[in-house]
């Protein structure tokens, strides 16, 4: 490949890192239809990949895109549709593509997009992969991981839930208040994913993900700006920002992997634990209290060390009671599990974790694994516990993770 390919490539893989949304969703808000409008931009992906190199990188790769991705639009109604729906169709499309796009700054629409995604004609578990999908771009088999399906389910989900769009006309707009209560959870489960896995790079140093720790907070800074009595849309905001304010102390100097216990706090973003504090304790003041506040309560504990105290592992123990109460997830029993360990000793504990030793689920969790081991090794099982290592550390995709787990087993055992 030489030097203009390269370039080119680099070009349009930042525009897709960049825009893939915004662009997905100002397609498919005019046409309805969000498989074509993906079809339609990957025709302009491949379009710019063959003609760059030749013509150079536009100044304006986003607006070059979105105008050869509007003209493949076109072409494709114009094939699948006759008679005097087509010309309708065409002519809202026509008076599209006579926007003065250069120049300007592309239209952001992926909100309205992301509650479309979310409306009641779509099916409830397909809502939040949907919007993984058309506005963030995760591949169907991410999506799969990420909600315990395979990815042949996933991806024929995903297929159904286009077409019951472009079927059933869903209008592309950010609904009344009256119809929130349905899609409001899609939508922030969706966020909270997005920031996930970005915030699953924890050196910052895949810009893929990096930038999909920034939108997750970036859509989440939205949807509570547009929803400021919403107390689930600022509990949201305050979890992701409480994680953020910590990426800096999650390595140490060499890229090893830093326990929250161990982190230093003096790396701690102070600011963004701040606001993060005056979201949840406005959420608070709502008085209806869900998932998303009541992880941030948590994260609020454990960076009490910054004011000089220790982590309150009581309230982090009744926390998680009530999370399970709200969202009954193997996850949150983990960590409750690891909670009571703190405050009624390691045999309570593993007596928690051993309740979920039924759940298939778990069985190629890390986490699980993870924890298992710990409280194994507090209570003198050296033989179990290694085991509990081996199943983590062979799970483990991160290196340095995967370091730190290897590390605790050789103390363990003496290696």
């Amino acid at each position: 490949m030489d030097d203009r390919s390269e370039i080119a490539r680099a070009a349009a893989e930042a525009a897709a890192r960049s825009s893939y949304g915004k662009l997905v969703a100002w397609l498919a808000a005019r046409t309805r239809d969000v498989a074509g409008a993906e079809d339609a931009l990957a025709d302009a992906f491949a379009a710019a990949l063959e003609r760059w190199p030749r013509t150079g990188v536009p100044a304006q790769p986003e607006a070059w895109l979105l105008a050869v991705a509007r003209r493949r639009d076109v072409d494709a109604v114009r094939r699948r549709l006759t008679g005097e729906a087509a010309r309708d169709h065409l002519q809202l499309i026509a008076e599209e593509m006579e926007a003065r796009m250069s120049g300007e700054e592309l239209p952001d629409d992926r909100l309205r997009l992301m509650f479309a995604c979310a409306h009641p004609a779509i099916e409830a578990s397909v809502r939040a992969p949907l919007i993984l999908q058309t506005i963030l771009g995760f591949d169907a088999a991410t999506i799969a991981s990420a909600f315990l399906v395979s990815p042949a389910t996933m991806g024929q989900r995903l297929v159904r839930a286009k077409a019951r769009i472009r079927e059933t006309g869903i209008p592309f707009r950010v609904p009344e208040k009256a119809e929130l209560g349905e899609r409001l959870g899609a939508v922030l489960e969706a966020i909270y994913a997005t920031f996930a896995e970005g915030w699953s790079d924890p050196t910052g140093t895949d810009s893929r993900r990096r930038n999909l720790a920034g939108e997750g907070i970036w859509l989440g800074r939205l949807v509570a700006s547009l929803m400021p009595d919403e107390p689930e849309a600022l509990g949201l905001l305050a979890l992701m920002l409480f994680a953020e304010a910590r990426r800096s102390a999650r390595r140490g100097p060499d890229g090893d992997f830093v326990p929250l216990a161990e982190q230093d706090i003096a790396l701690w973003d102070d600011s963004l634990i701040d606001e993060a504090e005056a979201l949840l304790a406005g959420a608070a003041q709502r008085g209806l209290i869900g998932r998303y506040q009541l992880e941030a309560a948590v994260q609020s504990a454990h960076t009490a060390r910054r004011r000089g105290s220790g982590t309150d592992w009581a309230a982090i123990r009744q926390l998680y009671d009530a999370l399970l109460s709200v969202a009954g997830s193997p996850v949150v029993a983990i960590n409750r599990a690891v909670a009571i360990a703190e405050t009624e000793g390691a045999t309570a504990g593993l007596a928690a974790l051993y309740v979920l030793g039924d759940d298939k689920r778990l069985q190629d969790y890390q986490p699980y694994w993870a924890a298992r081991a710990g409280l194994l090794a507090r209570l003198g099982n050296t033989k179990q516990a290694a085991q509990a290592y081996d199943q983590a550390i062979g799970l483990e995709r991160d290196p340095a993770l995967r370091r730190f787990l290897q590390g605790e087993k050789a103390k363990l055992v003496g290696g």
